[in-house]
C-alpha cells in the first residue's frame, strides 16, 4: 500500500512541476515565436509534450484509482484527489486540445492568451493534488 501511495505521490509531483514550467515558461512564450515558423513550433510542441505526459498521465490515473478502492489513505482525501484528476482531465479534453488544435492552424494572440489563462484550472487542481500526496506519504510514516 505504501508503495502504491509513493509511486501516485511521484508521478503527481513529476505533473505538478511540469504543469508550472508549462504555465509560467512555455506557454507564455508561444507569444514570442514568429508567425512564420509557429505552426511547426506548435507542431513539435503537441508530439514531444504528448510523448512527455501521456504515460505518467495514465500512470496517475490507474494509480488513482487504485487508492481510491483500496483505500490506504482516508476515502473522502482519495475522492477528493480522484474528483481533482477529473477536473485535470477533463479541462484537457475539452479546453486545452481544442485551443491547441485553433493554433494547429496558425499564431493566434488571443488564443495564446486563452491558453495561458485557461491552464491554471489544471495549475491549480495539480498543485492541490501534489499537496494531497504529501500529505498521504506524510501519513504513511514517508519514503
Amino acid at each position: 500500500m505504501k508503495t502504491l501511495v509513493i509511486s501516485h505521490a511521484a508521478v503527481t509531483w513529476f505533473l505538478c512541476g511540469l504543469i508550472w514550467t508549462i504555465q509560467l515558461v512555455h506557454y507564455p512564450a508561444f507569444a514570442d515565436v514568429s508567425r512564420d515558423g509557429f505552426s511547426t513550433f506548435h507542431q513539435a510542441h503537441v508530439q514531444r509534450i504528448t510523448a512527455l505526459v501521456a504515460l505518467p498521465m495514465l500512470v496517475e490515473l490507474v494509480t488513482a484509482g487504485l487508492i481510491v478502492l483500496i483505500a490506504p489513505v482516508p476515502r473522502v482525501s482519495a475522492v477528493v484527489g480522484l474528483v481533482l484528476l477529473i477536473v485535470i482531465w477533463g479541462a484537457t479534453a475539452f479546453v486545452q486540445v481544442p485551443l491547441h488544435d485553433a493554433l494547429a492552424r496558425g499564431a493566434d494572440s488571443a488564443t495564446i492568451s486563452r491558453l495561458v489563462e485557461t491552464n491554471w484550472v489544471r495549475t491549480v487542481a495539480w498543485t492541490l493534488r501534489a499537496g494531497l500526496a504529501g500529505w498521504w506519504v506524510a501519513r504513511l510514516g514517508g519514503p
